[in-house]
């Protein structure tokens, strides 16, 4: 009797010790997730924090919930303007979002604010700190080819219908330094120098930033630009 008791007890004692790693480590995952807000899914998405584990999801989070992304960007001090609806049918905009003093040129495109959200974020953590990085200075102006175009994918008469149609990408063409360099993807994509591997941190850092990545490595059609954009990818984000 006494031996089945103390089995009893020693079950027992193993059981509580086991609840009580568990919290430990439960109380231990909460506190390093609230030290590194950007890899907790439950905590909102800020343009001060780097991108984590949890941004995409963040970031799909705030897909069709415009008020709550206009909300990011009014957290982290973006100035913007927003634009009445406009368009018909597949080209239909009803998110006209305008960065009214980013680096963009030309100036003022308009886009979705899930796009917006994702360039400032790219700058930020991505581009901004691979300019200072590799090149020694800070990236003053970013030349873009388009935010709108109501058109197919590929410009043709049939398929799918391009994120351009919608303002939901940009194409992104150069970056101007602020000591006056001009770093191009048509003139030093496929150079192997410092501006060439500037160019391609860019386009890795983007891929933490937006759903589509598409660079010269793409295909032809992107020799001169990196497309990116918000498309609603249920197989995850795509980075070429």
């Amino acid at each position: 009797m006494r031996i089945s008791k103390r089995i009893g007890r020693f079950k027992l004692d193993r059981i509580v010790i086991g609840v009580l790693v568990l919290g430990a480590i439960g109380l231990a995952g909460r506190g390093w997730l609230q030290e590194n807000p950007q890899h907790n899914p439950w905590a909102p998405l800020e343009l001060a924090h780097p991108p984590g584990w949890a941004t995409g999801q963040k970031l799909d989070g705030l897909r069709g919930d415009v008020e709550s992304c206009r909300a990011v960007l009014d957290r982290a001090g973006v100035a913007y303007q927003v634009l009445e609806p406009s368009g018909d049918e597949s080209c239909r905009r009803e998110d006209r979002t305008v960065l009214t003093e980013g680096a963009l040129t030309p100036a003022n495109p308009q886009m979705t604010c899930l796009a917006a959200t994702g360039f400032e974020m790219w700058m930020r953590h991505g581009v901004q700190p691979a300019a200072q990085e590799i090149l020694g200075s800070r990236v003053a102006r970013v030349e873009h080819l388009g935010t709108y175009n109501c058109r197919t994918i590929g410009g043709g008469n049939d398929g799918r219908w391009s994120e351009h149609a919608i303002g939901n990408a940009i194409d992104i063409a150069a970056f101007l330094l602020e000591d006056g360099r001009r770093i191009s993807l048509l003139g030093d994509w496929d150079g192997a120098d410092e501006a060439a591997a500037f160019l391609r941190e860019a386009r890795d850092a983007a891929c933490a930033s937006f759903s589509t990545v598409l660079s010269p490595d793409y295909n032809a059609a992107h020799a001169d630009h990196f497309h990116l954009d918000q498309a609603d990818r249920w197989t995850g984000s795509a980075c070429r």
